[in-house]
């Protein structure tokens, strides 16, 4: 009998314990003490208030400080949304979205944050910084674009697929080495992109992986830009696990796009 309900104790705290994948949601008022000396750094947010991928997030935000480094610019990394006031966003000119999911932003850190794109300040959004977690109205139609609607799942959650480059004459395409077939968390988006003014650098061939017919969207863009704003702004879909940034045209198009958002070159 103690047995039993030693096992029925256990089994409630194992379902009691909170999913690492989905954080509570907060929200921060305290400004972050930032290094002194910072000017055109990169910003590698990271935060998330809807589903934390933490396959890749502490790779990855290594991988994009060494990114920065090899730029000549500093990198500062937090999970303090704070840091989107109007003073410290003056030291930096791009901003990594690193799969920060959820509307982790209070309405003023939004507004300073659209001031910062407003004024040339640059947004390079990865991954889950897409999902349908994000719900203002001004990031989804300035940073992404599109809404999305899913991956596959099950067994076909990962798969490889061919990258189609459209446009290999962009500067965040530059020296990407065909054929890739990187293998990925597929996304799906309720429309085209390219059909709400952004333009797509890349894409994904359906045919070469199995979307489902729920998701498959035909022309499947998966890398595209907003040219409609003052700042340079960069969606890549791609980046659910770590090992996908330390693919070299996956670093190669990182590279390029932190250094043409903020216009380090």
């Amino acid at each position: 009998m103690h047995k039993m309900l030693a096992l029925v104790a256990l089994l409630t705290l194992a379902q009691a314990a909170p999913n690492p994948h989905l954080p509570a949601a907060t929200y921060d008022s305290v400004a972050p003490v930032l290094p002194k000396g910072l000017r055109n750094a990169v910003l590698i947010v990271s935060k998330t208030n809807g589903w934390r991928h933490i396959e890749h997030i502490p790779h990855s935000n290594v991988v994009l400080a060494d990114i920065a480094k090899s730029l000549g610019r500093a990198s500062y990394a937090t999970e303090n949304a704070a840091v989107f006031n109007d003073e410290q966003l003056r030291h930096f000119s791009v901003v990594v979205l690193n799969s920060a999911s959820g509307d982790f932003l209070t309405p003023d850190q939004r507004a300073a944050f659209a001031r910062f794109v407003a004024r040339g300040g640059g947004v390079v959004a990865l991954h889950a910084a897409g999902d349908d977690s994000h719900t203002d109205a001004w990031y989804s139609d300035t940073i992404i674009g599109t809404k999305f609607v899913g991956h596959p799942g099950g067994s076909d959650q990962f798969q490889p697929a061919r990258i189609i480059v459209d446009r290999p004459d962009h500067a965040v395409m530059a020296g990407v080495k065909l054929p890739w077939s990187p293998i990925d968390e597929w996304y799906s988006f309720d429309a085209n992109p390219a059909a709400r003014g952004m333009t797509v650098l890349a894409r994904i061939d359906e045919a070469s992986y199995r979307p489902g017919a729920k998701l498959a969207m035909g022309r499947h863009p998966v890398i595209w830009t907003n040219p409609a704003t003052k700042g340079r702004v960069v969606y890549s879909a791609l980046g659910h696990s770590a090992e996908a940034y330390d693919d070299p045209n996956y670093h190669r198009v990182l590279v390029n796009a932190i250094s043409w958002a903020g216009k380090l070159k």
